[in-house]
């Protein structure tokens, strides 16, 4: 990952004086150094300029659009900073932006407090003029208002920081197709033009064949070294060596193949293994614990979403993985919904060191391929799931509570995961199908709804969050709304 940072742009004008100016600036530079030191920023934020001019603005918005470096702006206005100023700048910022509405002092001093000190402090008063320029020119922003060295601002900063970055990477997000989705799947269909052009993402195929090809070209002692990590890693649970060794040659190929192309995450599917020995299962496994992102049946939608939410919680222990929806306990009053894949489930949601095993897949028509088999640990988590709804995206978000599985299910040799869907299981399902989630999410202990919300708007799509007031009838109608204004954008 790119070490990215966010760029901090004050507001002030000539009309105070050099001595106030200067007092801003000196200031300003202190905030970010603080704010750094403070340990809850996951990214530096880096004190740029005091802008006073329409120059001053557009050329730090020039910079900030052309350094890859940077993923965001936060603006505040320490003093009285007239927004027209800021306008021929914001009109053409391509970077999120974040409105930080705070002060340099945490309370009035009552008796220091005159004139030159109101005129120095004047947040209230220019944040309020700058507020109206982003809402006169309906930028898609952040504000977070309170004390710049309270815990709780500071925090949600840093977490607005997460999406922004989610941002910066699938703006450069490539992702590797091998083969097509699944025959007649309608979901996981999408428009890959309109994908790019909302999201930045490249979505391109790469035949079957060539990973086999690349997969004959792995030595031996290449996969003597993975299966040596293999063992570090993970509880080797199985006989059939074999078996492991090849998915450690799947995994060194793909690995290899996304590497070359710069892609970040991959979908295949069992309906095309051209040549393959075995559907890969603990490659694929182990590659999303490496941050890659993954969508079975062909799912890129998702495979792209997988690895942007890895990207957003870089750094965070908990766990972000490829998930479907499999069965349901609707046992009254403690309804409960099981997630699982037929292999593909990401180790770092593991409550315990994932076991490596053999057993047969019923589907694909090859050899029994390895994989990792283990339960999801407790705590709350969302889920999220990226649809094309034909002339726009949406983005659904579903708020859990997993829970240890109630049963030991030991006939079923897959990773899995349980959880309690709010408002309860049943409206949550209700909720869903209405608006057409997908049975392929991305499941994520790290990233908040408020966070996946905070990208959404940054990408300019479609957000519907299902959380513990949600009703169907609720829904429908934001629905209903959402239909009518996204005709009109």
């Amino acid at each position: 990952m790119m070490q990215y940072e966010f760029w901090f742009v004050v507001g002030s004008q000539f009309l105070y004086g050099t001595e106030v100016l200067d007092t801003v600036a000196a200031r300003a530079a202190e905030m970010a150094d603080k704010m750094n030191e403070s340990g809850l920023l996951p990214y530096k934020l880096v004190y740029k300029d005091t802008i006073k001019t329409n120059a001053g603005i557009s050329k730090i918005v020039k910079e900030a659009n052309y350094a890859d470096e940077c993923a965001g702006i936060v603006a505040w206005c320490h003093t009285f900073s007239p927004s027209k100023m800021w306008i021929n700048g914001l009109v053409h910022l391509q970077k999120p932006y974040c409105h930080f509405a705070t002060q340099y002092n945490k309370t009035i001093p009552n008796d220091e407090i005159d004139m030159d000190f109101m005129n120095l402090n004047q947040a209230a008063h220019g944040d309020r003029e700058h507020g109206f320029i982003a809402a006169r020119l309906r930028m898609p922003r952040k504000v977070i208002a309170g004390y710049w060295r309270d815990e709780d601002v500071l925090k949600r900063l840093g977490d607005w920081m997460r999406p922004a970055v989610g941002a910066a990477f699938s703006k450069q997000l490539k992702v590797m197709r091998f083969g097509d989705n699944m025959r007649e799947v309608a979901v996981t269909e999408g428009d890959k033009v309109e994908a790019q052009v909302k999201l930045g993402w490249q979505v391109n195929t790469w035949p079957v064949g060539k990973l086999v090809e690349v997969m004959n070209k792995v030595s031996a002692a290449e996969i003597d070294a993975l299966m040596d990590y293999y063992k570090e890693k993970y509880v080797m649970a199985t006989d059939d060596i074999n078996s492991v060794r090849y998915q450690a040659q799947a995994e060194i190929a793909i690995k290899r193949m996304l590497d070359q192309e710069g892609c970040k995450a991959f979908s295949n599917t069992f309906e095309d293994l051209y040549g393959m020995k075995q559907l890969p299962g603990l490659a694929t496994q182990d590659l999303m614990s490496q941050g890659y992102g993954y969508g079975g049946e062909g799912d890129w939608k998702t495979a792209a979403m997988t690895a942007i939410l890895k990207a957003m919680s870089q750094g965070k222990a908990s766990g972000t993985t490829f998930m479907e929806d499999y069965t349901y306990h609707l046992e009254k009053g403690n309804e409960l919904s099981l997630g699982a894949h037929m292999l593909e489930i990401c180790p770092s949601i593991a409550a315990e060191k994932a076991r490596i095993e053999v057993h047969h897949l019923g589907i694909g028509e090859r050899e029994e391929p390895a994989r990792l088999v283990f339960e999801g640990r407790k705590g709350p988590a969302i889920a999220v799931s990226l649809v094309d709804m034909g002339g726009r995206l949406r983005l659904l978000c579903q708020d859990l509570e997993c829970v240890k599985p109630i049963m030991d299910m030991p006939n079923l040799p897959v990773a899995r995961v349980m959880w309690r869907a709010v408002p309860d299981l049943l409206t949550s399902i209700e909720c869903w199908i209405t608006a057409g989630g997908a049975h392929h999410t991305v499941l994520s202990y790290d990233v908040t709804a408020e966070q996946m919300r905070d990208w959404a708007q940054m990408m300019d799509i479609e957000f519907v969050h299902i959380h513990k007031d949600t009703t169907v009838e609720s829904l429908e109608k934001d629905l209903f709304l959402f239909d009518l204004a996204w005709k009109f954008k």
